[in-house]
């Protein structure tokens, strides 16, 4: 039986992708704090790894009639505009404190991530070798 990545590391690989997007974001929105007019953005991941997760199932195969068939719906846009908690007179809707935040906690997630991927291999590998 072939080895597929996709079904051996599941939604990690997709996880880990959608984390270094939304770290750029977030670095991008810390940089233009103080650009007049500057809308602050950032990605909706549930919805990103629930699309991620139809799009899996929808490439599996159906071998009884009974099965469910899996959607293909992609639903709300990934890339949102942050909804500023304190509007600033020159448009800008950068919340420092809030970014930086976002920027921690993302950079975390994705070093756990990382980590799990990291275990996943390593598992593979002895695996491969027979240990």
């Amino acid at each position: 039986m072939p080895l597929s990545f996709d079904s051996a590391l599941g939604i990690h690989a997709k996880a880990l992708e959608v984390r270094g997007r939304r770290t750029a974001l977030l670095a991008a929105n810390i940089a233009n704090a103080d650009t007049p007019g500057y809308k602050a953005r950032d990605i909706d991941f549930r919805a990103v790894l629930s699309n991620a997760g139809t799009q899996i199932r929808a490439g599996m195969r159906s071998t009884d009639a009974r099965h469910i068939v899996a959607g293909n719906d992609t639903g709300p846009s990934s890339l949102l505009y942050r909804v500023p908690l304190h509007p600033s007179l020159d448009g800008n809707t950068v919340d420092g404190q809030l970014e930086k935040a976002a920027f921690a906690e993302n950079a975390l997630r994705y070093q756990a991530s990382l980590t799990f991927l990291d275990r996943k291999f390593k598992g593979l590998i002895s695996a491969l070798k027979g240990e």
